[in-house]
């Protein structure tokens, strides 16, 4: 069958149930744009800028497993490679394709726009190289091996990936067979490092299972709570993958972030006997600068080609194949744990005092129902959210590793766009919503209806925390957050502005009751209010950087 390259590589990615292509239009990907239009399962969704659309990519591929992005050469890829170094850092498969200029015009070396005047074309694509787990330049003769080798990366490694595709050569037609080859997959035996845990679990007398963003990345929640369910151990999470383990299960201890987690949860786990890191990495953000007092020769990790059992190292084993291998384990813990405390059903006193706080993540803990996804931006609102207990089937998102603020804004396009049936519930700052809120003109135009909660305090609380506590480098015009819509063009959508518990209980209700509708809530509280998990980090950080 003949098809253009450009049609090839989108029923290549449709292929992989991806249903949105995000992206700015530029003459260098025009053509192929067109592709994606008369594509009969695909939406092309046009972003206010290429860094918004590499969030949105982000946020989709989180829920739906594989993302695509179209860009320009040069000014369009450069402006989303923030967003696309996100994804790689934080494991999340993003295909970022840029439409280039002609293969006659590179070879000729002219100076034509988007380049640097310097006749030379590689430049951009040797940046990418640092962010991307495979990339490729398509010609007529690799397309039909190298489209399905890069997609394929992106699954295998849930990282982001970069196709450059000149213009002409995506007109170019080629012979597409019928038939799709069967991938041949290697037979993985497993090896030293079960024998050693096994003998370390039966042995533990205090044993801890840290779970992490690689379970939510490899989309293998289901398989850790067999996991769990067979060998019954007790399991904390880090802020850095939360919604990894269902915390409606009677194994759940709850957060584990260092010397900040609940005491409980400290203790046990800090003295714990034995600790396996399941798809989980101890950062700065999430173990507050490196605290935890667990010793490294109790570590057990088991990652994502990363295998460390006392001398045992393996560096092949892809995640999925782990869980599978630990399913043979022979191990079973029988003894106690901290249980999670979970929030009880009884209402939050609300009142007319001004808001804090505290009463915010209060109210948005009986906010939140099962099946929700809940966006959390890098600031007071991520450090107040992750220490909510989920209801069962919530998926939470932020981006502590990365930590790129702005990103849950476009973010939360791309999840409501993958699932438009689940509710989308964000939460956001003043100092990091102006970084990206044009893609809210994007949001009203495909008709979503996210529920917007927007802190207003008055600048960037976060970083007061850590340094500059009333410097004006923490300070940001103010907005009248609540007339954005109309801003963008939409009068009709709900808006609010609350400054007390009582006013936002009231909103909370009337949301509840139109869930039909984006929602933009304006919440004000006092610039220097913040959650206490923030406040105590923010002392992590700050020495960590002296």
């Amino acid at each position: 069958m003949k098809k253009k390259i450009s049609q090839f590589i989108f029923d290549e990615i449709e292929r992989h149930g991806v249903d949105t292509i995000f992206g700015v239009p530029g003459d260098f990907n025009l053509a192929f744009l067109d592709d994606i239009v008369a594509h009969p399962k695909l939406e092309w969704v046009g972003n206010t800028n290429e860094l918004n659309a590499a969030y949105a990519a982000d946020g989709y591929a989180r829920l739906k497993g594989l993302s695509a992005m179209v860009t320009t050469f040069g000014v369009g890829e450069l402006s989303a490679v923030n967003g696309i170094a996100g994804s790689y850092a934080e494991r999340v498969p993003v295909i970022a394709i840029t439409g280039g200029p002609t293969t006659v015009v590179e070879k000729a070396g002219k100076y034509v726009h988007h380049s640097l005047g310097e006749g030379v074309f590689d430049v951009y694509q040797k940046m990418y190289q640092h962010i991307t787990v495979a990339q490729t330049y398509v010609t007529p003769e690799n397309a039909l091996t190298e489209i399905p080798r890069v997609i394929q990366a992106a699954l295998d490694e849930k990282r982001p990936v970069h196709i450059h595709l000149p213009i002409d050569t995506a007109m170019v037609e080629i012979d597409v067979p019928d038939t799709e080859q069967p991938s041949k997959e290697e037979e993985i035996t497993a090896t030293e490092w079960l024998t050693v845990l096994e003998h370390k679990l039966q042995q533990a007398k205090q044993p801890t299972l840290i779970v992490g963003h690689e379970i939510n990345s490899f989309r293998l929640q289901h398989e850790v709570k067999a996991l769990v369910d067979q060998l019954g151990l007790p399991v904390a999470q880090l802020s850095l993958g939360k919604s990894a383990f269902d915390e409606t299960h009677p194994n759940y201890m709850g957060i584990y972030d260092g010397s900040i987690a609940h005491p409980e949860i400290k203790d046990y786990v800090d003295h714990s006997d034995l600790v396996i890191t399941l798809g989980a990495k101890l950062t700065d953000s999430a173990t507050a600068g490196f605290s935890y007092q667990f010793a490294d020769e109790q570590i057990v990790t088991l990652n994502h080609k990363n295998i460390q059992v006392d001398e045992v190292t393996v560096e092949s084993m892809a995640l999925p194949e782990i869980m599978s291998q630990m399913s043979k384990l022979n191990s079973h813990f029988d003894g106690e744990w901290p249980q999670c405390e979970r929030p009880s059903n009884s209402e939050v006193v609300v009142d007319d005092a001004p808001l804090t706080q505290q009463h915010y993540f209060e109210l948005m803990q009986q906010f939140i129902k099962p099946n929700d996804v809940l966006i959390a931006e890098q600031g007071t609102s991520f450090f107040g959210a992750y220490d909510l207990v989920l209801p069962q089937g919530v998926t939470f998102i932020g981006q502590p590793l990365w930590g790129s603020i702005g990103y849950t804004f476009p973010a939360t396009l791309g999840t409501q766009l993958a699932d438009r049936h689940r509710r989308n519930i964000l939460l956001i700052g003043d100092g990091s919503l102006q970084l990206t809120v044009q893609d809210m003109a994007t949001m009203l135009r495909q008709n979503i209806h996210p529920i917007i909660f927007i802190i207003n305090n008055d600048g960037y609380t976060v970083e007061r925390k850590i340094h500059g506590e009333n410097e004006p480098y923490n300070d940001i015009s103010k907005w009248d957050y609540h007339l954005l819509p109309t801003v963008f063009g939409h009068k009709e959508t709900p808006t609010y502005q609350v400054s007390t518990s009582k006013a936002l209980k009231e909103v909370m209700d009337k949301v509840n009751d139109q869930p039909q509708s984006m929602h933009v809530i304006e919440v004000f509280m006092d610039k220097h209010d913040a959650p206490e998990k923030l406040t105590n980090i923010a002392k992590a950080f700050a020495t960590q950087n002296k």
